[in-house]
Order: structure tokens, then sequence, then C-alpha cells
């Protein structure tokens, strides 16, 4: 994995399960600790055969402009790279937020949790 941004030192787990890859969201997230994110995703999507990532949001209390859009990036990356993105566990303060916000958040399919989010990736359909 690559270093954390500066001022940064703790980084998000990305644990491979199979082919897909799970990253679990906790609490308030530094725009600096997104963009290290997105790139530690890009990065092993692009260096191993990963076919899904899950996106774990349920220990997120508020998404703002700039996590919305990172996620949303995230997702066209793994698109791009052949690989699809599901959002597990979204608060409904969450949703209405993304909403009012105007992000529609392209290229993320939505799962109420991970159990279902691995469903939608096992299926292996658009």
């Amino acid at each position: 994995m690559s270093q954390p941004f500066p001022g940064h030192s703790t980084q998000i787990p990305v644990l491979a399960l199979g082919d897909i890859l799970l990253v679990s969201l906790q609490g308030e997230l530094h725009d600096g600790m997104a963009e290290q994110l997105q790139h530690d995703i890009t990065n092993r999507i692009a260096t191993h055969r990963v076919t899904g990532v899950v996106i774990d949001i349920s220990g997120v209390d508020m998404v703002d402009s700039f996590l919305g859009r990172v996620l949303a990036e995230i997702a066209s990356t793994a698109r791009l790279l052949a690989a699809r993105t599901v959002l597990a566990g979204m608060r409904p303060a969450v949703a209405i937020t993304l909403v009012e916000l105007g992000l529609t958040l392209p290229g993320l399919v939505t799962a109420l949790d991970v159990d279902r989010a691995m469903e939608l990736l096992s299926q292996r359909v658009s």
C-alpha cells in the first residue's frame, strides 16, 4: 500500500475477500484520507484480479459533497478497470443529505448491507 497523505497517518483497511475488496468506513473521513483511499483502491484493482468493490458506509454519520464525489470517482475508476462497486449500509440521514446536495453518485449501485452487496457482486450481472 502507498504511504498516507501528509498529516494522515491512519489508513483505511482495504480487505481482499477473494476477488472482491471490502472497505469499511467508520466515523468522519477527512479529505486526505478519502483521496488516499481512492488511490489505494485503484492500485489494488490494477495490480490484483479484483472484480468488485464493496464500500460499507454504515459507520458514517455524514457524507459531504467532497466524499460523495470521491465515492463516485472510485466507482468510475473501478468500472474503467473492469470492477463493479457497491455502496452498502447507507443510513437514511446520509441518503437524505445526498439528495439535498444533489449528488446522484453515478456508477454506484447501493445495497442495504454488506451481505446484500456481496450477493449483487456474485451475480456477475451489470
